[in-house]
């Protein structure tokens, strides 16, 4: 049971991951262009942030923590079985 809900917590995590890092790209992307006078969706990426991409940097850094705190454990308690 312990191995299936870190596999899914893992899995959740690298997708997350990836929004993250698709959001960043995203982000600097369109500073660039609002520097040089293009629009490619800076105004849309302010008005995501709260509902996206906040929520995503949470469970990212909620997910990691959890991770680790399971696998200490783990390791601490289970291992010594």
């Amino acid at each position: 049971m312990k191995d299936k809900l870190l596999n899914w917590l893992n899995l959740v995590l690298v997708a997350d991951v990836f929004v993250v890092i698709l959001g960043f790209g995203w982000l600097a992307i369109a500073v660039i262009g609002n520097a040089v006078g293009v629009n490619l969706g800076l105004d849309l990426w302010h008005q995501l942030w709260q509902p996206v991409f906040n929520p995503a940097i949470g469970i990212l850094m909620g997910g990691a923590i959890l991770s680790g705190i399971i696998s200490w454990v783990s390791k601490k308690f289970l291992s010594s079985q």
